[in-house]
């Protein structure tokens, strides 16, 4: 005869309660169901708020209500994957923790070295040591990478929200929760900040290994062809390095200085603060000056005000992306991870703009 449903669930309970966590195919051979069994049973007894429920493994919500405010335990983890030497996502990262650590909960933070595939086993590593939620900004430097990730990605079985990251519409992984600067509008502001002053020919400048990167390109794009004062532009690699999709033509691997020249631009925007800086000094390096000859704009504010000429930037709402997607995040916790939170969200975020020294009206004066 087959057990009451709420019976076998009672004893669920029991035994998690009992160890404080128990594996779910532990569980589902103990009480001699299949695993999806008991992992129904547990879905609902962690919508009940009785258990909470991590990759593969139950806890008892019991041991949660008892702990002290604000200490965190074995399994009160949020794991953040990264890439690494990305200092901007590292703001990211700062606003986050904010959230979580107010939350009673702490950051298991992996960093993504710099190979293809880099996050899968580290997001893998992270659930198996018991993460409840997943903060997440793979680095994607191609278009083929980014799709490669989807499938796994969208069969998570814990919440997760990516961070400045935005998967292509219509893909398996659409639905996922994510918080994202909205790049076209700090291209516009780049572009109407120079256009302002008087520049009509310009030149931008990216690296075209992100996703950030890879939008950047087509805002300016789209902003530059449609603009009524434009007279001229061109797009070209930060550096020659920067392009993994390649090939690219000579135009677009051209040295900077060469570029100004050939579309007589006295307006550039840089992406991003690093590579602007060391353009900025290839620059200084070729007798152009900065801002007398050429006006620039960095894109992303990370350390653009700390070069000999600080340097007028875009600045996208950095810590303010980590601090959404950890509240994204902490409302699907709540709500043990179902459809309960609400509708997935897409959420972009404003840049600003921060003028300095390395931007004014070009001396002819057109």
């Amino acid at each position: 005869m087959r057990e009451p449903v709420e019976l076998r669930r009672q004893r669920i309970l029991a035994a998690v309660q009992s160890r404080g966590s128990a594996r779910v195919r532990d569980l589902a051979a103990e009480l001699q169901v299949s695993v999806v069994t008991v992992r129904r049973d547990v879905e609902e007894l962690t919508r009940e708020g009785r258990l909470r429920r991590g990759h593969g493994v139950v806890r008892s919500a019991l041991a949660a209500q008892e702990m002290p405010a604000g200490e965190a335990v074995e399994g009160d983890a949020v794991a953040v994957v990264v890439p690494e030497r990305h200092s901007y996502l590292y703001e990211a990262l700062h606003g986050a923790r904010t959230v979580l650590e107010q939350a009673g909960l702490r950051i298991a933070l992996h960093i993504a070295p710099q190979v293809a595939g880099a996050e899968r086993p580290l997001v893998e590593r992270a659930l198996t040591d018991g993460a409840r939620g997943l903060l997440l900004a793979p680095r994607w430097r191609s278009r083929a990478a980014e799709e490669a990730d989807y499938a796994w990605l969208a069969a998570l079985e814990v919440p997760a929200v990516l961070m400045e990251r935005r998967p292509r519409p219509g893909s398996a992984l659409h639905a996922m929760d994510s918080v994202c600067s909205d790049h076209l509008y700090g291209a516009h502001l780049a572009v109407e900040h120079l256009v302002g002053l008087g520049h009509r020919r310009l030149v931008f400048a990216t690296r075209d290994d992100s996703p950030t990167a890879r939008t950047l390109r087509a805002a300016f794009r789209e902003i530059a062809e449609a603009h009524p004062l434009v007279e001229e532009w061109a797009w070209l690699l930060s550096a020659p390095e920067a392009g993994q999709d390649g090939p690219y033509g000579d135009q677009e691997s051209a040295q900077l200085s060469a570029m100004l020249r050939k579309v007589g631009a006295t307006g550039a925007v840089l992406h991003g603060d690093v590579d602007a800086l060391m353009l900025v000094q290839q620059l200084a390096d070729n007798g152009v000056r900065v801002p007398e000859d050429c006006s620039v704009v960095a894109y992303d504010d990370v350390v653009a005000a700390l070069g000999s000429t600080p340097l007028t930037a875009v600045a996208p709402p950095k810590a303010e992306v980590g601090r959404v997607a950890a509240e994204l995040l902490l409302r699907r916790l709540g709500r043990g991870g179902t459809a309960a939170a609400g509708p997935v969200q897409r959420v972009e975020l404003l840049p600003s703009l921060m003028v300095r020294g390395s931007t004014r009206a070009p001396e002819t004066g057109e």
